[in-house]
């Protein structure tokens, strides 16, 4: 079966051939295997950038005298979500109350000066967060532009306090932008390419201080101005106001599911989810959880959403948030 690239991914494989520095490989390659159509014809293929991308997440960039580039976050959870604002905006502390990472939460400004990973949770699905140095209109550190194109997700943050909130904000929609790198929070619209050659990237936007006076004020204003291109969301790391929206958001915008696995004859795994993009069939699931299922694989019983409790379904069957699954081999 010919495998009919699309343009999408003939684009990526030219940005894979072209690039000469770690990060931009990884996320060629990445999304490489995001666009590129599924079905048998594509198997191998598939198969290959899969291994190639782990190697390369397993290996990260090494700089000169065999140091490590510290910009590269091994990717973990349902997805990687990178921080980005300006000096004081409150991205650590928003880090702070919504992980257990070793954040630096100072009122002075560039207290962060490597990235920072941290778990948080929606319910059981873990997003893996990651807090960046401080960004300005006129420097921004150059190890972090390997970290912003390559991660799932942006999570800009600015200070809800400040009257500068949309400047700040713009400061880093322009950070993004000189990279060729346009955000959106539809996620149907991310990860694709323009006609320009620019991508488009997951993004939400989080006002911090929500506690501090004039943040409701600001935050409408910025509503006002940038309500219809990203989602906004206001919150405080102080006294903790609407932080669970934050985790929602980003498991929304990562647009995935969560799919539990059953054994035959036995109770299903509740504890420990497969995460898979929306739109994955059983195949899809069985390829997630071992190559080797995927070539077995006859058909599967599924609980949850459309079907009968235990209803048999075809490989090609599209799966829903927290179906459970249990896989039949031929």
């Amino acid at each position: 079966m010919p495998a009919n690239l699309t343009p999408e991914y003939q684009r990526a494989e030219r940005r894979y051939r072209e690039a000469s520095e770690h990060h931009e490989k990884l996320a060629a390659l990445e999304e490489m295997l995001r666009v590129m159509p599924k079905h048998k014809g594509t198997d191998k293929l598939q198969a290959d950038l899969k291994r190639k991308i782990s190697q390369m997440r397993k290996s990260g960039p090494v700089k000169a005298a065999g140091h490590k580039d510290i910009f590269h976050v091994p990717r973990q959870g349902a997805g990687q979500v990178a921080l980005l604002g300006v000096p004081n905006s409150g991205k650590s502390a928003l880090v702070a109350a919504l992980t257990r990472a070793p954040v630096k939460v100072a009122e002075f400004p560039f207290a962060t000066h490597a990235p920072v990973p941290g778990m948080a949770h929606f319910e059981d699905v873990p997003i893996q967060l990651v807090d960046l140095p401080p960004v300005t209109t006129e420097h921004v550190q150059p190890g972090m532009y390997g970290t912003l194109p390559s991660a799932d997700a942006i999570l800009i943050v600015v200070d809800a306090g400040s009257n500068s909130i949309l400047e700040d904000l713009e400061v880093a929609v322009e950070t993004m932008a000189r990279r060729d790198v346009l955000l959106t929070s539809d996620p149907r619209q991310a990860d694709q390419f323009d006609d320009e050659g620019r991508q488009t990237k997951r993004a939400i936007a989080v006002a911090t201080k929500a506690d501090l006076p004039q943040a409701t004020e600001n935050f409408e204003t910025l509503k006002e101005l940038y309500g219809e291109k990203l989602k906004l969301l206001l919150v405080s790391a102080t006294t903790g106001d609407n932080l669970v929206s934050v985790p929602k958001a980003l498991f929304e915008l990562l647009h995935v599911h969560r799919i539990y696995a059953k054994p035959p004859h036995k109770p299903p795994d509740m504890n420990q989810p497969f995460i898979v993009p929306r739109g994955s069939t059983v195949l899809d699931l069985a390829q997630e959880i071992h190559r080797g299922l995927a070539d077995q694989l006859r058909s599967a019983r599924v609980w949850g959403t459309g079907v009968f409790d235990g209803q048999q379904v075809p490989r090609d069957h599209v799966l829903h948030d927290k179906d459970v699954v249990e896989l039949h081999m031929g």
